[in-house]
């Protein structure tokens, strides 16, 4: 009877912990973060690193996601939209950048914030953005030796 209890006990702990990290992975993938805020949308040259889900930082806070991103037959860039929590306001002269957290680490959005004391709508486009920067691309020039910018 006593081992059936320690099997019982042993069996809730991992069950436990198998709940925890599905939750903490649900909070780390942005699945179960809160909706609410505001949409802006922007397109990218090229948004190399970057995907449904991916963080949208201000000062390197977490502000919020991507939330869709697909190609423009016409202009061949990325169209992405990206929600903002509700309580952060983007001035309308802010930038857009693909920022990467080192060589080893993952892209994400950053917004570089102006000073305009306007600021964005729900909805609105953000013009000024800059791509992604290829690593690959980037060491070939260096290896190569090519000093054509």
């Amino acid at each position: 009877m006593a081992e059936n209890r320690t099997e019982v006990l042993v069996g809730g702990l991992v069950l436990a912990a198998a709940l925890g990290f599905v939750v903490y992975a649900g909070q780390l993938t942005g699945l179960t973060s809160n909706p609410s805020g505001y949409s802006l949308n922007a397109s990218f040259r090229s948004l190399e690193g970057i995907t449904v889900g991916s963080d949208v930082r201000l000062a390197g806070v977490k502000i919020g996601s991507i939330s869709s991103v697909e190609l423009d037959p016409q202009t061949y860039r990325a169209k992405t939209v990206f929600t903002i929590g509700a309580d952060v306001k983007i001035p309308d002269d802010s930038a857009v950048v693909i920022s990467s957290e080192g060589l080893l680490g993952g892209n994400f959005v950053e917004i570089m914030p102006g000073a305009s004391d306007f600021y964005y709508e729900a909805g609105a486009e953000i013009e000024d953005t800059q791509g992604a920067v290829s690593l690959i691309s980037l060491l070939m020039k260096f290896v190569s030796g090519d000093k054509a910018q």
